[in-house]
C-alpha cells in the first residue's frame, strides 16, 4: 500500500457523526410588546433560580403576540435575556419570522404543537388569558394559593410546567420528561420523576425534595442543582429517595 493510498483512507475517515435527538429546551412566549415589564418580570423569576438562568439555551416564541416586531425592539429583549445568563438560539413562529430571525442571526423554529404548559408563577401584572377549549384530558389541577400546599393527582406531561407558591408541591402521579415542578417549599413526588424539580425557588435552603424513583433531568434547592448526567452516577439512580442542601452541594440519600 502506498502512502498516497494511506492519505486517501485517512481523509476518508469521519471525523463527525449526525444524530437525532430530543432536547428540553426553554421556551420564553412573548404575548405583549413592553420591554420594561419583560425586563422586570424576567429578572423576578431569575432571582429566584439564579443558578438555573446561567448560559441556559432559550427559544423566544413570537406565535402569541399580536404587535407588529421590528429587529430593534427583538434586539433588545435578546439583549435583556442575555443580561440574565440566557442564550437565545432561536424564534419560533410562522414563516412571516423568517427575515427577524436572519437578521438577528437566530433560527426560525415551526410554531409550536400546543404542548406548552404557561408557569404558573405570580410575577405577572396581568392574570393570564384562559386557554380556548382545553381538552378535558388536559385540564390543569387548580392553583393553590399563596402559602398553601398544592396536590396534583394527575400526571405531568412533557412540556407541563406548575408551581406551588409559598408551599410544598405534592405529585399523587408520574412526572414524565421534559416536565418541570417548581415549589417555595419541599416537592414531593409519588411516582417517577423524570422532568426537573426545582425546589426552595424563592431562596428557602431547608427545602427538600422526594421521589418514589430518582430518573429526573434535573434537580434544584435553592438554586444549587444536579443535571440528569451527574444524577445518573449516583448509586441511588431510579430508587426512592430525598434530596436536601448540605452547604453548596446537592446530597441525595435513600428514603
Amino acid at each position: 500500500m502506498t502512502v498516497d493510498t494511506n492519505l486517501d483512507l485517512l481523509d476518508n475517515d469521519p471525523v463527525f457523526n449526525l444524530k437525532g435527538g430530543m432536547l428540553t429546551v426553554t421556551v420564553i412566549e412573548v404575548v405583549r410588546l413592553d420591554t420594561g415589564r419583560f425586563a422586570r418580570q424576567l429578572g423576578d423569576k431569575a432571582a429566584q433560580a439564579p443558578n438555573l438562568f446561567r448560559d441556559t439555551p432559550v427559544v423566544l416564541s413570537l406565535e402569541k403576540l399580536d404587535a407588529h416586531m421590528n429587529v430593534s425592539t427583538l434586539a433588545g429583549l435578546l439583549q435583556i435575556c442575555r443580561n440574565h445568563g440566557l442564550l437565545p438560539v432561536a424564534l419560533r413562529g410562522s414563516d412571516n419570522f423568517r427575515p427577524l430571525a436572519q437578521q438577528s442571526g437566530l433560527v426560525l423554529m415551526p410554531p409550536g404543537r400546543g404542548r406548552d404548559r404557561t408557569v404558573d408563577m405570580p410575577v405577572s401584572d396581568e392574570a393570564p388569558a384562559p386557554a380556548e377549549n382545553p381538552a378535558k384530558e388536559d385540564t390543569p389541577e387548580p392553583a393553590a394559593a399563596p402559602g398553601q400546599n398544592r396536590i396534583v393527582t394527575q400526571p405531568i406531561r412533557s412540556g407541563q410546567q406548575v408551581y406551588a407558591p409559598g408551599g410544598d408541591l405534592i405529585v399523587m402521579a408520574p412526572v414524565s420528561a421534559g416536565s418541570e415542578l417548581l415549589a417555595d417549599g419541599n416537592i414531593h413526588v409519588y411516582g417517577p420523576l423524570r422532568g426537573r424539580a426545582l425546589a426552595g425557588v424563592r431562596g428557602d435552603t431547608q427545602a427538600r425534595i422526594f421521589c418514589q424513583s430518582l430518573e429526573a433531568e434535573l434537580v434544584s434547592i435553592a438554586g444549587h442543582y444536579k443535571v440528569a448526567e451527574d444524577l445518573r452516577k449516583e448509586s441511588l439512580w431510579k430508587n426512592a429517595v430525598h434530596v436536601c442542601l448540605d452547604g453548596d452541594s446537592l446530597k441525595i440519600a435513600a428514603l
